[in-house]
């Protein structure tokens, strides 16, 4: 932990400039400006789809170059949007755009080969996600042939994924929580509280300090990398517990796309059952998405699999992008301030309400006025009104937005994921962290196939 001196001076100096000098403000700033440019086109009868443009799915190399070829324009379109987007704030934050530039150049070249290997039509059968692409390609570049020093300008995992929580706000209104129904919502508060509880007791009985224990746990309770980048803020933890939790949260989310899918098949669980296993038991979007998509696609296919294929997806939305994701928040609150009222007092330093707001993650409140503005938006649609009228030009785009940040985000994890560096912790975060997952698995199936299972198998009638 930081020097109680060190601590104090920086929440004095919070003032205005942090609101240009501070990527969680810039990420807010970012974030919204989208949202809101993306809404002025939709009341003007367009949409800012053509900008956000992603590869289309392919099945051969004819049919690939095709595409991307016809495309290209939109690209570099894009492409300077983004260094826009960026450069601005970057120069204004004190970086070098000489070292910026060329460093997400090629982030960006990559991002976009990443995205064909995912639109390949067989992508889902070998789990080739983007995000999950994206941080292996990453680590087996930095673990090595490595890169230069100064691309590391470029490489900024927190800034990349704050833009992305932001933009993720405005794809998840409040009203699809009531639509979503007090089941889905009771299951991901009690697998969130349940897992976050579990990693973090025996994470500190292991000796373990306080503020890893706490990110270890929001990596595991709710949306696993975004979730542990915030309460490693929130509770001022040292630079090395994000990446820990990060890297635990990937290794357990690859075993999960297998295990989850292929144990529901064994037991035939039905769809929309196995979606919310999925949905509870899984560590992160991308995957989980992918272990959801893969089950669903048995419907039909497989004897015994009841249910339809968008039952499997649905369930895994509701459960884990609705129900869990919203948990970062509330994490994030309450654990800034337990550590600044709690944990800091026991080492002599006198409780400042200042710190707290120094430590609260500023880009959470953009995550939650996203989420307000859409809610207003789409309070006047129905659930099918919204997914049929709003979806495709409006939030549509804007979560296009959203996966473009979280690739930037997954491959500049990966770039600077040095397990060298990582191994020195020893194994006490990984069986903390597995201690967690074991009750997470267990206590998702048992309230997805026993306590709550009539709704799940009948969530296509709600």
């Amino acid at each position: 932990m930081e020097p109680a001196e060190e601590r104090g001076e920086r929440v004095q100096s919070v003032g205005w400039k942090e609101m240009y000098l501070k990527e969680d403000w810039w990420a807010i700033w970012l974030g919204l400006g989208i949202i809101i440019v993306a809404y002025l086109f939709y009341i003007n009868g367009s949409t800012i789809k053509w900008i956000t443009i992603t590869p289309s799915r392919w099945s051969n190399f004819g049919q690939l170059w095709t595409s991307f070829s016809g495309h290209i324009g939109q690209y570099i379109a894009q492409f300077i949007l983004w260094c826009i987007i960026f450069g601005i704030s970057m120069r204004a934050m004190g970086h070098k755009l000489s070292e910026f530039f060329p460093s997400f150049l090629f982030i960006y070249v990559v991002a976009v080969i990443i995205f064909i290997i995912g639109a390949w039509d067989k992508a889902h059968y070998y789990n080739l996600e983007p995000p999950l692409v994206a941080l292996v390609v990453g680590m087996l570049i930095a673990n090595t042939t490595g890169l230069p020093k100064w691309m590391d300008t470029g490489f900024r995992v927190e800034y990349y994924i704050k833009t992305g929580i932001v933009l993720l706000g405005a794809t998840l209104p409040f009203t699809l929580i009531v639509w979503g129904g007090p089941v889905a919502i009771a299951q991901a508060a009690i697998v969130s509280v349940t897992t976050f509880l579990v990693i973090f007791f025996i994470a500190t009985k292991m000796g373990l300090d306080k503020r890893l224990a706490a990110t270890l746990g929001a990596g595991g309770a709710v949306c696993g990398v975004s979730g542990s980048i915030a309460i490693a803020g929130a509770v001022g933890a040292k630079k090395d517990a994000a990446p820990i939790a990060i890297t635990l949260v990937i290794v357990w989310a690859i075993v999960m796309i297998f295990f989850l899918p292929g144990v529901s098949r064994v037991l035939g669980l039905s769809t929309g059952v196995a979606g919310a296993w999925i949905g509870t038991s899984e560590f992160a979007d991308a995957a989980g998405f992918a272990a959801a998509k893969a089950y669903g696609n048995l419907a039909g296919n497989v004897a015994g699999i009841a249910g339809s294929p968008d039952d499997a997806v649905n369930a895994f939305t509701l459960m884990k992008v609705v129900g869990r994701d919203i948990w970062i928040g509330i994490w994030a609150l309450v654990l800034a301030v337990i550590a600044t009222t709690r944990w800091d007092v026991k080492t002599g330093v006198k409780p400042n309400a200042g710190d707290i707001w120094w430590r609260f993650p500023k880009f959470v409140l953009g995550f939650f006025v996203a989420s307000i503005i859409m809610t207003l938006i789409s309070s006047q649609y129905s659930l099918a009104e919204y997914k049929s009228v709003v979806v495709p030009v409006l939030t549509g785009p804007i979560k296009a937005m959203r996966t473009w940040a979280f690739i930037f985000s997954f491959f500049s994890i990966g770039l600077t994921t040095r397990f060298r560096e990582l191994a020195s912790v020893g194994a006490k975060p990984f069986w903390a962290f597995s201690a967690g997952v074991v009750v997470n698995v267990a206590l998702g199936f048992i309230l997805s196939t026993v306590v709550f299972v009539t709704y799940w198998q009948t969530l296509s009638s709600h």
